[in-house]
Order: C-alpha cells, then structure tokens, then sequence
C-alpha cells in the first residue's frame, strides 16, 4: 500500500473513532468532501430563515422578492449565507424551529431568531441559551419519535421528514450570532462597557458549545461578527461623526470593538478545541470578508455601500416592508435592482452581497483551521 494511500486510510479510522461525518473519496484517490447529513443552526437575523417570522411578527414583502418570489421569514430579497452553506453541501434550505407549517427536518433545523444575542437581555427572547434548549428538547422528542413511527405511515407526522437519530452526531453545527451583543450595548451602555462584557458573552458561547458537545455534536463552524459599524443605520444614529469615522466612512469605535470581540471569539475557539479534543472547530472570519466588499464595493459592481434598497430615512426611519409620505412623497418603496446593493435594508445585507461574502469563506481562504466547508469534518491536528 503507497503511503498516501495510507495515510488515507489512518484518516478514515481517526475519522470513524471520533464519530465524525463520513467523507468522501475523490476521483484521485484522495480524502475530497465530508458527507454531513445535516446542519444544525444557530443565530440571529443574518441566519434566520422564518423563526421570528412564525413566531412574532410576519416579515412582509417585499423581503424575498429576488428569489423566493415571496416573503420567505428571511430579511433579505433572497438568500442568506445560510442558504448558501445549505447549497455547498447539497442540502435542503434549512426549515426553521419555530415553523410548525410544511416544514422537513430531516436535513436539519434552523434555531436562529431575528434579533438573538448570545446572552440575554437583547432585542429578542430567543438568546443562545433558549436557541440550546431548543435543540435539546427537539433532539430528545424527534428520536423518540423517530424511533415509534413506521416507516408504512400513511398519515402525518411522516418519518421522512424526521432527522435520523444517528445523523446529529454526523452534521454540522454553525453558528452566526454576536453581533446582536454588540448593538444592544452600543444602545444601552457604552463602547467600554461593551467591551468589558465581551468576557462574560464568550463564556456563554462556549458553555452552549460544551452542551452540544455532550450531545454528541463534533463539527462546528463558527462565524466571526461582521464589521457592525459599516451598517448604514449605524452610521445614520452615530452622534459623533465625522471625528468617529474611518477612511471608508464606518464607525471606527464600534467596529474596533467588532474586532476585540472576534479576537476574544477566536481564543475560545482555540480553547475549545484543546478543552474537546474529539471535537473539530473551523473558525471564519466573516469581518474581514464584509469589510473587503464595503471598501471595494465599486469595483465589484455595486452601489454605495451605504445605500440601502429597501426603506428609508428621511429624518426618521422608514423599515423595510412599510411606507410614508413626507410633504405629499411616498417613501419605502424598495429599489429597482437589488443586486445592485450591498444593504437590503439598513442593517442586512442583499443577496448579491450574501452569496459574493459566502464565495469568499466557504472556500476557507478565511478560516482558521484554512478548509472549505466541504471538508470541515477533517480533524483540526490532521
């Protein structure tokens, strides 16, 4: 046996120990892809595929308009970075949690909520800690159920469109959520007292990890916190400008404590994969990715970055989905090419501008440990 072959084959057995997704061989002999059955998803609103929607407010056309042809429970014209993963690794777009209407688990879940911060309180009720629960209870009840049901079964629920017990311990978990910490302390506190709690938020990520640990999760991609101060809203509120505003015209304080955040997120990453050994954790810097495309947005074909498509402020915020008229002009109507736009509506980003971002880290040119999201699954010391 040659030695790549070889190694190869040690691959698969560290592989099949750890309880690891299987991987594929590709056409060369070589370890090519991982074989995630699922993805298991937490978050906030970047991720949110119809959580908040189904569970407090509908969100309104004209959100899902380039894609989906209808509100989808997204906050984009189309898809997110989510969706995106979902179609890297050839899965259904994931359904979300807290949908009870037409929805298929089979490929996964989606516990990400509009809003979510990683610890409460915040802008939603659904934080990290709640997102967690959530998992466990659907965990424990869908293999219970799993487990009763026929395969014949001629009625609803189908076990079809059930996870396979055996498939939590074989997918991925990703994780898109922080940023909401960072904004409710910029609202309510100060930029100190943010980055002093940032300690305290990490020590709450890394205790919902632990927990899904012991349930038998092993592959984890996590998403560092984008560069919050480019949002446009943001810079619209900031009272401090222009003294507070970088070279391409974002909050520097805010952004700055962005960073100190991702540089902490990424310690504990490290942390955990020494803490978990059997676990495998591929950190993405998102950050850098949103902030290449803002600072070079011309180049790439689209329009100020700080434009939005859809709603307005004209003195006073207009959201996305509702109008006003301001001395007899209607506003909020949303812009005739969105693919033309870095922000959909202020504070999220466009679907153009999701799917050049996920071109940019699914690939893993800006992840640590550097693979692609196909082939997450290969151990961090391999």
């Amino acid at each position: 046996m040659d030695s790549v072959r070889l190694t190869c084959v040690l691959v698969l057995l560290v592989v099949a120990l750890m309880g690891l997704p299987a991987l594929v061989w590709g056409d060369g002999g070589g370890l090519q892809r991982c074989d995630f059955p699922a993805i298991y998803n937490f978050g906030d609103s970047n991720s949110d595929t119809g959580a908040i929607s189904a569970a407090l407010s509908e969100v309104h056309i004209p959100n899902g308009e380039t894609f989906f042809g209808h509100p989808s429970g997204r906050f984009c014209d189309g898809r997110l970075i989510i969706d995106f993963i979902a179609e890297e690794l050839k899965l259904q777009y994931l359904n979300a949690y807290l949908d009870s209407l037409g929805t298929n688990f089979r490929h996964g879940a989606n516990f990400a909520t509009g809003g979510s911060s990683i610890i409460p309180p915040g802008y939603s009720p659904f934080h990290l800690g709640i997102q967690i629960s959530q998992f466990l209870q659907f965990k424990s009840r869908t293999t219970a159920l799993y487990n009763q049901l026929s395969s014949n079964r001629k009625t609803p629920p189908f076990k079809s469109s059930l996870p396979r017990p055996k498939d939590f311990s074989k997918a991925i978990y990703t994780f898109d959520i922080g940023q909401n910490d960072l904004a409710y302390g910029f609202q309510h506190t100060t930029i100190e007292q943010v980055r002093l709690s940032i300690p305290n938020i990490l020590t709450q990520f890394s205790q919902a990890v632990n927990q899904l640990y012991n349930e038998g999760a092993r592959v984890f991609w996590v998403h560092n916190s984008g560069p919050i101060g480019c949002l446009p809203y943001n810079i619209i509120y900031d009272k401090s400008k222009p003294d507070n505003l970088d070279q391409i015209g974002c909050v520097k304080p805010q952004n700055e404590v962005a960073q100190e955040f991702n540089r902490q997120l990424k310690d504990r990453v490290f942390k955990l994969r020494a803490q978990l050994p059997n676990a495998v954790f591929t950190y993405v810097d998102v950050y850098s990715a949103k902030y290449a495309l803002i600072s070079n947005a011309k180049n790439e074909g689209f329009v100020d970055p700080f434009e939005f498509c859809c709603g307005s402020f004209y003195g006073y915020h207009i959201d996305c989905g509702k109008k006003a008229t301001v001395n007899g002009t209607i506003y909020g109507n949303p812009c005739h090419n969105p693919s033309n736009h870095i922000s959909w509506d202020g504070i999220h980003y466009s679907e153009a501008a999701n799917l050049w971002i996920a071109k940019r880290i699914l690939n893993g040119s800006l992840s640590d440990t550097p693979v692609s999201i196909g082939e997450a699954c290969y151990h961090n010391n391999l």
